[in-house]
């Protein structure tokens, strides 16, 4: 084992990667959860899509993938069905009045994923690395860092969001017109989910601070016992045991149920199809450019660029295939994940991680009732945690040179506040296309513009001109 997974070699150790993959398991278990409910729209089936076969795919292709990342690129990044495209998918489903189906859907997926295994294979997306400059792939490090936070707050309800009618009304015209505005509050500490999040952040902090290994997945596994005396304002429990026999977490899957194959290639000539896989392919480009780099850089693996790059170049390559995989199996995106950080933060550095993680995704498959008795609040604290770990790269960003550091800060700031980790790549690459060409042309020779970065530049300005900013 230590041969193949080259643990001497990166410093690492058989007990070390199992409990990082524990923890990047515990970290994104949520989604076997999540996934189901929001692709079958909340479990009324209303997309068509059923709970359990939706449950089922999402374990089999994060379970499956995952091991394939470790076993094939020795790489500590998990991969499962994406938050926020999943949500994408449904959104096309039911906002189509029955035009869009889900056949449809995972057909766009599939037609997606073929896409990135070709500019995989000629090394398209590998040149990113070369062309994106160093400060940039920092900045992408530190924006995922924040986005992660901002998952963990949401979740929680540490951080909530209202609209509210604006306080100050401009006159003349505008008058009789309702202004509104999105005002960002505190949780109330009478939300027993609130208050069991700032328990598992005060554990973990401690348990860092004391620098126990293994202190994120134990702090999630502490908090979960905390959370067994805690209740919801309407009195339900907060850790329920009554998964442990519930009709939709059954200890034994049904795999008739699977949606395995359901395509329809003939629906795909329906008018609103090329948009719906330019989105697909648009935000997962980026996202998994951002996640990859961000976990690489975390875990050290980039300090040798050309060996690092190569293994990304890799990594994609899985990537690219789990998108189709995940569309065969039936669930929509599967893209590599920015809770892996928790992992490797956890000390993860080879493919022993993702295998560890993998494992758990295929066992969660009988275990399903166990593992849906941890709370979202506790996985929700050990998110941001992860997100002050990533923050420490943002000393590797040259904020000196504006050239550099305002790409870098528009990457970090739109990455949370729009909720999407691709629109902050996207201002980051223009921005600096802009700023790069502008200083050279004023004499300043040393700022490279790879012919890579003027493409990506023309596209991103299209792709939001023309299709906008969903997904």
């Amino acid at each position: 084992m230590d041969r193949f997974f080259k643990l001497k070699e990166n410093g690492t150790t058989v007990r070390t990667e199992v409990m990082a993959g524990l923890t990047t398991f515990m970290t994104m278990a949520y989604i076997l959860a999540v996934n189901p409910n929001v692709l079958s729209a909340f479990g009324s089936g209303a997309t068509g899509m059923n709970w359990t076969a939706v449950f089922i795919a999402t374990a089999i292709a994060a379970g499956v993938m995952t091991i394939a990342m470790g076993l094939f690129v020795n790489f500590p990044v998990a991969l499962a069905p994406g938050m926020g495209l999943n949500a994408y998918f449904a959104a096309v489903i039911l906002s189509s009045q029955g035009k869009f189906t889900f056949q449809m859907g995972l057909t766009a997926v599939f037609i997606s994923g073929i896409i990135f295994i070709v500019l995989t294979v000629t090394k398209v997306r590998q040149m990113l690395l070369v062309a994106v400059p160093d400060s940039l792939k920092h900045a992408i490090t530190v924006g995922i860092g924040l986005f992660i936070t901002i998952i963990g707050l949401k979740n929680s309800g540490l951080l909530t969001v209202a609209v509210e009618a604006a306080s100050d009304i401009p006159k003349g015209k505008y008058t009789d017109v309702a202004f509104f505005e999105t005002v960002f509050h505190i949780g109330s500490l009478k939300d027993a989910n609130v208050v069991l999040c700032i328990v598992g952040l005060i554990l973990i902090a401690i348990l860092m601070v004391l620098r126990v290994r293994g202190a994120i997945l134990f702090g999630i596994l502490l908090t979960t016992l905390v959370g067994v005396f805690m209740h919801n304002p309407d009195g339900s429990p907060l850790v329920n045991f009554a998964t442990l026999s519930g009709e939709k977490t059954t200890w034994v899957p049904d795999l008739s149920q699977m949606a395995f194959g359901h395509f329809d290639f003939a629906g795909v000539m329906n008018a609103g199809i090329i948009s719906v896989i330019a989105t697909f392919t648009f935000v997962e480009l980026f996202d998994t450019f951002g996640t990859l780099v961000g976990t690489a850089n975390r875990a050290g693996l980039m300090k040798n660029k050309e060996a690092g790059q190569k293994q990304v170049g890799k990594a994609m390559m899985v990537d690219a295939i789990g998108v189709s995989a995940g569309a065969l199996v039936g669930t929509s995106t599967v893209t590599a994940y920015i809770e892996s950080a928790a992992g490797v933060a956890e000390g993860g550095r080879t493919g022993l991680t993702a295998v560890t993680t993998g494992v758990c995704f295929l066992l969660a498959l009988f275990l399903a009732p166990i593992a849906a008795l941890i709370p979202g609040s506790a996985t929700a604290a050990a998110l941001i945690i992860v997100g002050v770990l990533m923050m420490q790269s943002v000393r590797e960003i040259d904020f000196q040179d504006m050239v550099y550091a305002i790409p870098s800060f528009l990457t970090i700031a739109l990455m949370p506040f729009t909720y999407n980790i691709a629109n902050g790549i996207s201002f980051g690459i223009v921005t600096y296309v802009i700023l790069a060409t502008v200083a050279k042309l004023g004499g300043k020779g040393q700022y490279r513009v790879h012919w890579l970065m003027w493409i990506l530049a023309i596209l991103i300005v299209l792709r939001y001109a023309l299709i906008g900013g969903e997904g």
